[in-house]
């Protein structure tokens, strides 16, 4: 279909498992709480938001993880379970929503983070753009 509505697709590192949406992202944001920096290995997480109309759907083996995040409520990410990267998330407070993992899309144009939550766990050494709305913690 070319509406001219942008398709994207989001894989793992191997490939294996994949999310197709459709449309601009709602959100992306950074995460620099400590369980998004214990799972990612990194600094911070970086997520973007889709409302769930816009999935077009998942292809491929996955495992999940459930825990809750800081702000106490339940998150599940959904995983390569030959690889181990993270693709996609849920939250259970927000049905509607689909979280992909910004990395797992592998485009350096893609849209860049308007906010940072948890920006009281984030490294002092880590300078984020002075226009960046940030969040102390995310509750």
């Amino acid at each position: 279909m070319d509406d001219g509505v942008i398709e994207r697709t989001a894989a793992c590192a191997c490939g294996q498992l994949s999310i197709r949406v459709r449309g601009e992202p709602l959100r992306v944001g950074m995460c620099h709480c400590l369980k998004c920096q214990r799972r990612t290995g990194s600094l911070f997480g970086a997520g973007c938001f889709f409302d769930m109309a816009q999935v077009v759907g998942t292809s491929g083996a996955e495992s999940t993880y459930s825990r809750p995040g800081d702000s106490g409520r339940s998150v599940t990410f959904h995983f390569c379970p030959g690889c181990g990267s993270s693709v996609f998330w849920t939250r259970d407070h927000r049905p509607d929503l689909m979280t992909i993992a910004v990395g797992a899309f592998a485009d350096p144009m893609f849209p860049r983070s308007t906010v940072a939550f948890w920006t009281e766990h984030r490294h002092a050494w880590l300078a984020l753009p002075e226009d960046l709305a940030t969040f102390a913690r995310n509750s």
